[in-house]
């Protein structure tokens, strides 16, 4: 893994930091850095969620745009692949995740609290897709999971404006889930996660998955996946515990192994 990214794991919650000062630009390397840390997160089964967090001061302000600006149009379809590929590690995580923003989070930065699956903001946070200020578009994913997080007018707004919108805009169109004093963003991200720790690992997953790729299909085909995954969920230890449980002590009381 990169040294500019760094993956640590406390109390059943893994952290992925982004350690590129000042403003944690998404250069090659982190990008490669964010994919491996996605897969050990994705296989650690000592991690039951997973937190996103670029420090104090600024989650991450963008791609690195002077690595940027000697790229060929053959240099970006290569290097796209990459960008996307990172991202969308991020977004397969079978486990909750949630993106702690302080700060700047634009651009690429953005698109990294959009792969996961909730965003806890600092009330001075700054977020937003300013790509066309460059002449180009978001391209890790912004144009298509922003618009299915908060509706495509609203997306188009912040897309064709470039526009940065505070923590509180964030909130009210839904684009992030909670605003907190910036001392206490990683901290709140912390409370958000942890009542998934020692939980029913795979049925979480199983939930995802079915929400995920449900959102990409038609009605009939998400309830197909739906109930393959409600099915699958009935070959787990989990499953057995559960029901056993609500059974003889009823809701609530259930031991989970995560298995």
């Amino acid at each position: 893994m990169s040294e500019l990214v760094r993956f640590e794991v406390e109390g059943g919650i893994g952290t992925i930091h982004l350690e590129r000062p000042p403003v944690n630009a998404l250069n090659f390397e982190v990008q490669d850095g964010l994919h491996a840390a996605a897969l050990e997160a994705t296989t650690r089964r000592d991690v039951w969620a997973v937190i996103i967090y670029g420090g104090q001061k600024v989650f991450a302000a963008g791609a690195d745009v002077k690595e940027m600006q000697a790229m060929s149009y053959t240099d970006m379809v290569d290097r796209s692949v990459a960008l996307q590929a990172a991202l969308t590690a991020i977004a397969r995580i079978p486990k909750p995740t949630v993106a702690a923003i302080t700060g700047y989070a634009l651009g690429a930065g953005c698109e990294l609290t959009l792969a996961c699956d909730f965003r806890v903001a600092a009330d001075n946070a700054k977020l937003g897709q300013p790509e066309v200020a460059l002449g180009v578009i978001p391209g890790a994913g912004g144009t298509q999971r922003l618009s299915r997080l908060i509706g495509p007018a609203r997306a188009k707004d912040m897309i064709f404006t470039g526009r940065a919108v505070s923590a509180q805009e964030a909130l009210r169109i839904g684009l992030v889930d909670e605003v907190v004093a910036p001392d206490e963003v990683y901290a709140a991200a912390r409370r958000r996660v942890q009542g998934y720790v020692g939980g029913p690992a795979y049925a979480i997953r199983a939930a995802k998955e079915a929400i995920d790729r449900g959102l990409e299909v038609d009605l009939e085909t998400g309830l197909e996946i739906e109930r393959m995954q409600f099915a699958g969920v009935f070959a787990t230890r989990d499953r057995d515990i559960g029901m056993a449980s609500f059974v003889e002590h009823g809701p609530g009381k259930a031991q989970f192994e995560g298995r």
